[in-house]
């Protein structure tokens, strides 16, 4: 076993390694050597240098949240920056500078203190690092773009050990890279967000039986193609208790509540719902709702794509799909990204998919391994009934173990710069546990 490694770590004779090494996704079981605790740079440095020197594998944990598990590695070394939980917010320059530990619910409690938010994602207990580097799809992103389109900052270890300060001004090619490319390009320790005046917003939900369900999908399309950029939503095809499919729409309106509710009034009134509630509620008890529906030590199997058109026949595979679920645990979900966030050039930042879409995502999750089986079969049957209408491409974040194609596909046309800033930051690729972009030939 090499030796050498110093600070606060973590070997597999401690008591606390089993804890260290679990991820979200409980299928993901992964034995590293050793799991740093990362306090500062110089903690992360130090662990480029053990993992180069003893050519380890290197993993980079922050929330722990992605469902590849790319948070942890068999026989390397795990550099975890959860202990990095500084939230520093400049009320005045409306910014926020964030450590790379902290989660979604930890960030938005700060910021909120002051009226004011960023972009996030919309389940709290993610961690903000892999959400923003991977692009950061959430509530406020039809209004105020994705996470990363806010980033305007970042304190980066690079693989070479250098602390660089990237943005806009100061290596601006690794600061395009930061803001969709994933952990592919260095170790980030802090983020600047941009922050925007974020008072209650009216959210809320409206469900249907799956009879209803092909005209209520439509009837929500029509809307989100021509509502203001306030209104951001999240459909989602799942089961109810009794195990009947059920169709609900989440809705947040991040502007003026009577406006939201003028706009939301066709969708609300419409037909006979099983469920309908919205309402003024604190951004923060919005963005922890869905919390409960993830709890630890499930597992989970994930298959995604950008659907850029709700077709008729596009409905009808997805409610055929839904009456086969095997989990109750389970879903689909189709998150909508528009306004803002698809205006944003291809090309500005590393997060190339900038589209009227939804993210389409096979969320599967069940409780024990006997079952495991039957549900990843499912979300790979799932998936293929669906590729023919969906696009070439898929978020990355969403992205498990599926092969470099895949990869490829997730970055799209911005894969080829990707990987010129990979071989001028990471020409031998230390960082490659991640969805991972290859250094251009040199």
């Amino acid at each position: 076993m090499p030796t050498g490694l110093v600070g606060d770590v973590i070997w597999p004779a401690d008591d606390r390694y089993d804890s260290s090494r679990v991820v979200f996704n409980a299928m993901i079981d992964r034995r590293p050597l050793a799991v740093l605790r990362c306090h500062d740079p110089s903690d992360v440095q130090r662990g480029i240098a053990y993992a180069r020197h003893h050519d380890l594998p290197l993993s980079v944990k922050g929330g722990g949240h992605n469902v590849a598990g790319n948070a942890v590695c068999d026989d390397g070394l795990v550099l975890d920056l959860s202990p990095m939980k500084t939230a520093l917010v400049d009320a005045a320059k409306r910014t926020a500078r964030a450590g790379a530990g902290l989660l979604l619910g930890e960030l938005d409690r700060s910021t909120q203190e002051h009226g004011l938010a960023t972009p996030l994602g919309v389940v709290s207990l993610t961690g903000i690092a892999g959400l923003t580097l991977g692009g950061g799809l959430g509530w406020l992103n039809r209004k105020h773009g994705l996470a990363c389109d806010n980033l305007v900052g970042a304190e980066v270890v690079t693989a070479d050990g250098a602390v660089l300060h990237a943005n806009t001004d100061t290596h601006p090619d690794l600061f395009w890279a930061l803001r969709g490319g994933g952990g592919n390009f260095g170790v980030v320790t802090e983020f600047e967000y941009r922050l925007h005046s974020v008072g209650p917003v009216l959210a809320g939900a409206v469900s249907h039986p799956l009879q209803a369900a092909p005209e209520f999908l439509k009837l929500h399309d029509e809307l989100v193609a021509s509502a203001p950029d306030e209104l951001s939503t999240a459909v989602s095809l799942a089961l109810d208790p009794a195990g009947e499919p059920v169709i609900t729409v989440a809705l947040c309106w991040c502007g003026p509540h009577d406006d939201g509710n003028k706009v939301l009034e066709p969708l609300m009134s419409h037909g006979r719902p099983i469920f309908s509630q919205i309402g003024p509620v604190p951004y923060t008890d919005w963005q922890r709702g869905p919390d409960s529906g993830f709890p630890p030590g499930r597992l989970h199997y994930w298959k995604a794509g950008w659907l850029r058109d709700l077709t008729d026949a596009a409905i009808t595979t997805l409610l055929d799909c839904l009456q086969t679920m095997p989990s109750s645990f389970s879903g689909i979900g189709l998150q909508h990204m528009g306004g803002a966030a698809a205006r944003i050039a291809s090309a500005a930042t590393a997060f190339a998919h900038r589209a009227e879409q939804y993210d389409m995502l096979i969320l599967s999750q069940w409780a024990g391994p006997a079952d495991s089986e039957r549900n990843i079969a499912w979300t790979r049957d799932t998936f293929a009934a669906m590729e023919p209408h969906l696009a070439d491409a898929v978020y990355v974040n969403n992205l498990g173990d599926e092969g470099q194609t895949r990869v490829q596909a997730a970055y799209g046309a911005n894969y080829e710069r990707l990987a010129e800033v990979k071989r001028r930051y990471d020409p031998d690729n230390l960082l490659r546990i991640n969805q991972n972009v290859a250094p251009a030939p040199a």
